[in-house]
């Protein structure tokens, strides 16, 4: 088997859609699937785009995001290795709802709607997690309605960097790395608040000794700390 049907192989195994598929069913889709490699700041596809492929993240990190009437950015999401993204579209058949930009240098598999819809057909395991994962996107942004509407920004702040450190982060000696090359900017939009907002709750958390920032990176370094926070103001 060849380098590139192998990583494809991998890649399917390590996404919770596919991970209980058999040696065949994995070969079958490697076979399908397209590698894609997208230097950051690249658009993956645009809001009003058909939803013609289905990807998945096998290494960096694609953000989706939303733009208003008035030209305001927000961002919805952010779609890591194992994860799935466009399945909305391919499975109702109407374009893209949002944005989707290379945040970090990614790779990612693509499948064609035709071809994932046959897939599926013939594999009703894949349909139930399919249902699962869909499920899944409408409790996240539900959630996400729900802090917007009741939880203050510091609430807001410390559950957004709380989740990007454990779904992005990596240990180091003085807490989690968030290496997103995310500005402060990127998470005012990421929770539609102004720049200003989130840069003065992030000097006064560097003050206190619970974040610590720099160029494109953040260390979370007392997580409990930003847990108590998230729950007392929620």
């Amino acid at each position: 088997m060849s380098d590139r049907l192998d990583i494809k192989r991998q890649a399917f195994r390590k996404t919770s859609l596919f991970s209980s598929l058999n040696e065949q069913e994995l070969d079958r889709l490697a076979e399908m699937a397209k590698l894609l490699a997208l230097p950051p700041g690249a658009t993956l596809f645009m809001k009003g785009d058909p939803g013609d492929r289905l990807f998945i993240v096998i290494k960096g990190v694609v953000r989706i995001s939303t733009v208003s009437m008035e030209g305001r950015e927000t961002t919805l999401n952010l779609i890591g290795a194992g994860q799935m993204l466009g399945e909305i579209a391919v499975l109702d058949g109407g374009d893209r709802t949002a944005d989707a930009t290379i945040l970090d240098a990614t790779e990612l598999l693509a499948i064609e709607k035709r071809d994932l819809l046959a897939f599926l057909e013939q594999n009703p395991r894949c349909c139930i997690r399919m249902l699962a994962a869909c499920a899944d996107r409408l409790r996240w942004v539900s959630g996400l309605l729900e802090d917007a509407n009741f939880l203050e920004l510091p609430a807001r702040l410390a559950k957004r960097l709380l989740l990007l450190a454990r779904t992005f982060g990596r240990p180091v000696t003085d807490g989690i790395r968030i290496d997103l090359r995310l500005s402060q900017q990127d998470l005012a939009t990421h929770m539609n608040v102004t720049r200003e907002s989130v840069n003065k709750l992030i000097h006064s958390w560097q003050m206190e000794g619970l974040v610590q920032t720099g160029r494109g990176w953040v260390v979370v370094r007392d997580e409990d700390a930003l847990e108590d926070l998230a729950e007392i103001e929620s």
